[in-house]
């Protein structure tokens, strides 16, 4: 996923934008210390995806959500 990301330079401030706002509230005091969604966002943003909470996420899928939240980002400057 992250090398995905990672070959996009135009998603990369929308990405870290997007993990800061999806980020556990005080992730930096909790292992593993870094900006990720708490378990049942996940689950509820699986569900919603894919109708089931286990599903992996699949990598053109989040491409095209952060490439859609750039998007949104822009016409509500």
């Amino acid at each position: 996923m992250s090398v995905a990301i990672g070959r996009r330079p135009a998603l990369w401030s929308t990405a870290w934008r997007q993990a800061r706002r999806t980020a556990r509230p005080g992730w930096w005091r909790r292992a593993p210390f870094l900006p990720v969604p708490g378990g049942d966002y996940l689950r509820f943003r699986t569900i919603t995806q894919y109708g089931e909470p286990d599903h992996p996420p699949v990598v053109i899928d989040v491409l095209n959500y952060l490439s859609w939240c750039r998007t949104q980002e822009k016409l509500h400057r």
